[in-house]
């Protein structure tokens, strides 16, 4: 499916390697350890010294993700499934990826800020160019937004992440997508297979996400669970959340408020809490800057380790 992708950008083993999370149980997440703080533009919003450390350059995380290979020989790419809710950012931090490679703003996956539903309407596979002749050996799958009532079907995510939804499958809000049904996948390979799933949410909406939209996210990474697919969390927007990061971003593991918000991700989602990242999109900016690149670089780096753990694994 991926491998002949026009947009350049279910495996029977469920074996759960060691690492793997334990599976989400369906019980309501304690947060009163979490209070619910506003992030106020003060002196006291920040800590002293950041709680999770940056690289000071991009370079070797650059070169980690220019010369990765998969070391099993059954995939030609690492296949990363990037789901949320609807404007949570998914398409705009495949956007953002694009534009650190290509060192300038790019708009390959279209995004919308004013329609308050799901841009993304099908299932496309991203690759990357490495230079004229050759591509990353990762790709980004995006799909149509979580939400209330609508949305993109959790059954859709589980087909996706068998790899039995085809290139080009245009999502559905009436029906799902069926065995026999044009966009089915009969015969998927691992090269097909989802091997990393991210979820992606805006960091200032943690605390306003629907019980069923979490309902919904919850069960998508139970499923990915079961076929000990490594899970991780991206969370968008930190600059419209948090004043000091919007005035300097080197404050983004200062800010008192994103970490509280990353923590009860943690909780609400059951990921690990070094299994989620803090980045910026590229959104209103005209060229790009390393303080944003070097958010994005790390967070790709550990989706790619993750998934090549994950292929090693089988």
């Amino acid at each position: 499916m991926g491998g002949n992708s026009s947009q350049p950008a279910s495996a029977t083993k469920t074996s759960q390697p060691a690492s793997t999370p334990p599976l989400w149980e369906e019980v309501s997440p304690d947060l009163s350890h979490l209070p619910l703080r506003y992030c106020k533009n003060d002196s006291n919003s920040l800590f002293s010294q950041p709680w999770r450390t940056i690289p000071k350059s991009n370079q070797e995380n650059l070169d980690f993700v220019k010369s990765y290979r998969p070391q099993n020989k059954e995939v030609s790419h690492l296949r990363i499934l990037l789901h949320g809710p609807v404007g949570a950012g998914k398409s705009g931090f495949i956007n953002s990826v694009d534009s650190v490679f290509q060192g300038r703003i790019t708009n390959r996956a279209l995004t919308d800020a004013t329609s308050g539903s799901s841009f993304t309407k099908k299932y496309t596979t991203y690759k990357f160019h490495k230079d004229q002749d050759s591509f990353y050996s990762f790709i980004f799958n995006d799909t149509m937004g979580l939400q209330l009532n609508n949305g993109v079907h959790v059954e859709d995510i589980k087909l996706a992440l068998n790899g039995h939804v085809t290139e080009g499958h245009k999502f559905s809000l009436e029906h799902q997508l069926k065995e026999k049904d044009e966009g089915y996948n009969s015969s998927p390979t691992l090269d097909d297979r989802v091997h990393v799933l991210v979820s992606v949410v805006p960091a200032g909406s943690v605390s306003s996400l629907s019980d069923e939209v979490l309902k919904k996210m919850r069960e998508v990474r139970m499923t990915a669970s079961e076929m000990g697919i490594p899970q991780l969390g991206i969370l968008t927007r930190v600059d419209e959340a948090c004043p000091k990061v919007k005035t300097d971003l080197k404050n983004i593991y200062k800010s008192k408020y994103l970490k509280q918000q990353v923590e009860k991700f943690s909780v609400l989602l059951g990921i690990s809490l070094n299994c989620n990242f803090l980045v910026k999109n590229y959104n209103s900016e005209i060229n790009t800057n390393d303080d944003i690149n070097v958010l994005i670089l790390g967070a790709l780096r550990q989706m790619i380790t993750s998934g090549e753990d994950f292929l090693n694994s089988l």
